[in-house]
């Protein structure tokens, strides 16, 4: 059992709950498709999903694959998700010590 599930995190979380109820089906969506794949390395190279006002900021300890992108695009853009293709994917700097240290997004 994998026990080191990605931080989950919203902008506006305090007054828009929904918002983290939201990343967590879309993460479960996008774990499942991984496991039907056969993937089991996503989970673990997976560090944070973050929703910023609407676009979905997948954070990785290791540069994701091209199915591994697809997985949170399909994932955000379902019903459940927002129902959008706003997704961005960046590259965890080391130990972040704020917020704004978190991302490399040249990927």
């Amino acid at each position: 059992m994998f026990l080191d599930h990605a931080k989950i995190s919203a902008t506006h979380s305090e007054t828009e709950p929904d918002r983290i109820e939201r990343l967590n089906r879309v993460y479960g969506y996008a774990m499942a498709m991984a496991d039907a794949d056969g993937n089991s390395d996503c989970i673990t190279k997976l560090a944070k999903l973050h929703d910023h006002k609407g676009t979905l900021m997948v954070i990785w300890h290791e540069a994701p694959t091209e199915f591994e992108r697809i997985y949170f695009l399909k994932a955000w853009k379902s019903k459940i998700g927002d129902e959008s293709t706003h997704v961005e994917h960046a590259l965890m700097l080391g130990e972040p010590t704020s917020e704004a240290d978190v991302v490399d997004d040249t990927l």
